[in-house]
């Protein structure tokens, strides 16, 4: 094992560029997909909370979309976006965001009459409930959403190497090409360590907030 990890480390400080790069094109399509997502998801999450109509046909749209493979929608996406990131930044999309409009819906949607009504009969305005009593009341429930597209986005983004959008995915394919672990190790562990990083900060930042909407 320690065998592994030295040669593993060896590898990378053999080719630092390399590495680099491949993280730097992993973390992008991580977070161009998250960030579509958010601005997608949070929006239409508050709106499906709002009118059960709206709430049916998304939810059933986006609960659709979980249960396809994102291997699935790559290659669905390649005939009419090539071989390319803006493929690989669809499906991840499309990965992120049920979990971040459903769990934006079930926060709204969850939150006390009674305290919607105690704001109305203090004189505040639909606006100021929104900002001052809904939003830090959902921010837990939200976060706990975000964090799952997170973590998610961040382990099916290897999958992009196989339509040549590159991302630590790269080092994956090739040490199943080559047969060398080493040389797969050197993308799967740091697809880990994100992932950790990801889950352990948006779960003390859901933490915090859940403490402070008490």
């Amino acid at each position: 094992m320690f065998q592994t990890f030295a040669e593993v480390l060896n590898y990378i400080a053999s080719h630092p560029d390399k590495f680099r790069e491949a993280l730097g094109q992993h973390l992008l399509l991580v977070l161009v997909p998250l960030t579509i997502s958010l601005v997608l998801g949070l929006p239409l999450g508050l709106l499906s909370a709002r009118s059960r109509t709206t709430s049916t046909v998304l939810i059933n749209t986006v609960n659709g979309l979980r249960v396809i493979p994102s291997l699935a929608i790559l290659f669905v996406a390649i005939p009419y976006l090539g071989l390319s990131f803006k493929s690989a930044a669809v499906a991840l999309t499309l990965l992120a965001l049920p979990p971040i409009l459903i769990s934006t819906d079930v926060a709204f949607r969850n939150i006390e009459p009674t305290i919607i009504e105690a704001a109305k009969g203090m004189g505040m305005s639909p606006r100021q409930i929104l900002q001052q009593i809904e939003i830090p009341l959902v921010l837990p429930v939200v976060i706990a959403g975000i964090k799952t597209a997170t973590v998610e986005v961040i382990g099916s983004a290897t999958l992009a190497a196989f339509i040549g959008a590159g991302g630590l995915g790269s080092f994956i394919a090739l040490g199943f090409a080559l047969y060398d672990q080493s040389i797969l190790l050197v993308g799967a562990i740091p697809v880990a360590i994100l992932a950790l990083v990801a889950e352990v900060s948006l779960s003390i930042l859901q933490r915090f907030t859940s403490s402070h909407s008490r």
